[in-house]
């Protein structure tokens, strides 16, 4: 397992070396870019008639490889290029960048007056809340509840709950969160919960029991909702992985050795089914931290790492996407590597390095 595990991680900078490359290049040749952004600002303006953009002696971009450059003084595309970078070759941004990130150095972004670290550090805390919670609530429902459907199968039980899974996933998440506001944050009935943020803003005022009180206060609803629809699929994984080794010859053999029923389950089942609900573990939390938060913090009002990379994305900050880019993939593959490991522990008959 020691020498897998010196192998993963050996692996894991060549993997965010050929995701970065892959992405550069994907982005040299996506439409639109920061350039095109800027110039779409000076759209409808006269820009001879004022002395910074044109006027007398400016020579102005009568073509240009970028899109809404007319009317544009050449010089200033110039200077744009120039903030931006792109006044270098596509090979030597190329090659700065891996050697800044391989330092965690990911520039400044376009459009804020940041670092794209300092960005990075200040929405993580939110996103962190929301997987983490979301994800170990989800698991704690999801893992009993699937047992209990596989033990019960076929019964009144299995197919009302098999009714709220197929509800639960039928339903965007957004619309939970929509739901939940309107019915405890003010929206018509109730006003339980705040609507925005993940603490209010005497928060440094309370005391350290206030504190913990007004946090979970805030977090209630956007997990919930989180929660809502993410807890389906894990439930039916568990229910049918469950149920294909209690249909196994090892359980009828327990059986017949007079074993219980909670013996069999938990000694001999549980270590068999639970392998693949762990499988699924790191691109649950990831969906959790950075993809199916992005509706939620968007309704919530909750700046966090997927609403930074959304807002990124809309306005073209490469250095904010590549920088998000690179965290969302070394967390995924730390995540990955700690599932395998996970994977031994539960079940010792799992040797990764007698892999070919």
């Amino acid at each position: 397992m020691k020498n897998y595990i010196l192998k993963r991680i050996f692996l894991i900078p060549l993997t965010l070396l050929g995701i970065l490359i892959i992405n550069f290049a994907i982005v040299q040749f996506a439409p639109g870019g920061p350039i095109e952004h800027t110039l779409a600002k000076f759209q409808g303006m006269n820009v001879n008639a004022t002395g910074k953009l044109g006027g007398a002696g400016t020579e102005l971009a009568k073509t240009s490889k970028y899109q809404g450059s007319q009317g544009v003084p050449d010089d200033l595309i110039k200077e744009l290029e120039r903030q931006f970078g792109f006044d270098k070759p596509a090979y030597i941004r190329l090659g700065k960048m891996i050697v800044d990130y391989a330092m965690f150095d990911f520039g400044k972004s376009f459009y804020q007056d940041k670092s794209v670290a300092s960005l990075i550090l200040e929405r993580m805390p939110v996103s962190v809340s929301l997987g983490l919670w979301s994800t170990l609530i989800i698991y704690l429902v999801a893992i009993p509840l699937g047992i209990k459907k596989a033990v019960c199968d076929g019964s009144k039980f299995d197919i009302w709950t098999s009714f709220a899974v197929i509800f639960g996933s039928a339903i965007p998440v957004f619309l939970f969160a929509v739901f939940l506001i309107v019915f405890f944050a003010g929206g018509i009935y109730f006003q339980w919960f705040p609507l925005h943020g993940l603490t209010s803003d005497n928060w440094e005022n309370l005391s350290w029991l206030g504190k913990v009180g007004d946090y979970f206060w805030h977090i209630t609803l956007p997990v919930t909702a989180m929660v809502i629809g993410g807890f389906a699929s894990l439930t039916m994984l568990t229910k049918n992985s469950f149920l294909d080794e209690i249909n196994k010859q090892y359980v009828m053999t327990a059986r017949a050795k007079g074993l219980s029923e909670n013996q069999i389950l938990y000694r001999h089942v549980f270590r068999n089914a639970m392998l693949i609900v762990i499988a699924g573990f790191p691109s649950l939390l990831i969906k959790m931290l950075f993809t199916g938060s992005l509706l939620i913090e968007v309704i919530f009002s909750l700046n966090g790492l997927g609403l930074l990379g959304y807002e990124a994305i809309m306005t073209r900050d490469y250095p904010v996407i590549f920088g998000t880019m690179y965290i969302f993939a070394l967390l995924g593959l730390v995540l990955k590597l700690i599932s395998d490991i996970t994977y031994s522990l539960i079940d010792p008959r799992i040797n990764f390095d007698s892999r070919n």
